[in-house]
């Protein structure tokens, strides 16, 4: 007898960030600048999942996770990346990302309520890039057509 297979779905840590819990900082002349939060780059085709973890902010409050979410991506013009979902895991966002214009690095802001009432709102930079063709150098030769002309490994053959 044949039975159908159940699948679990997982988010990809390829794209996973975790905030950072919440320590004392020192006070005096040598607070680290923040660190920028960054995901990899995708493609304007792909889809994609997208995790932002803040656990452990919530260290000291078990059962504590998120509540509500509030997704803003800017530029917001037609085009653009678009969030197609968004769920909450524990205290885990679940954003699923698609579209963008290469060349264009996207802001996407998280505003998060927690069960235990906390509110956190943090952003994100996230490229986009057309991984799929990567363009010609600049000095690459051309054929008439402007096609780049390529060694047998397909890296284009410049003038320099």
């Amino acid at each position: 007898m044949t039975t159908p297979a159940n699948h679990l779905w997982r988010p990809s840590n390829a794209r996973y960030l975790q905030i950072d819990g919440f320590v004392a900082t020192p006070r005096g002349p040598q607070v680290p600048p923040a660190q920028a939060l960054v995901w990899p780059a995708k493609d304007p085709g792909d889809t994609l999942d997208y995790v932002f973890d803040l656990g452990p902010a919530l260290t000291a409050n078990p059962g504590d996770g998120i509540s509500t979410l509030d997704v803003i991506i800017s530029p917001n013009n037609p085009g653009d990346l678009s969030m197609v979902s968004c769920t909450a895991d524990g205290a885990r966002a679940v954003l699923w990302l698609s579209g963008g214009q290469a060349l264009t690095t996207y802001t996407v802001t998280i505003s998060m309520t927690t069960l235990g009432g906390r509110t956190l709102v943090r952003s994100v930079a996230l490229p986009v890039i057309a991984l799929s063709s990567v363009p010609a150098p600049l000095n690459a030769l051309q054929t008439a057509t402007g096609q780049a002309l390529t060694d047998p490994t397909g890296t284009p053959l410049t003038t320099i």
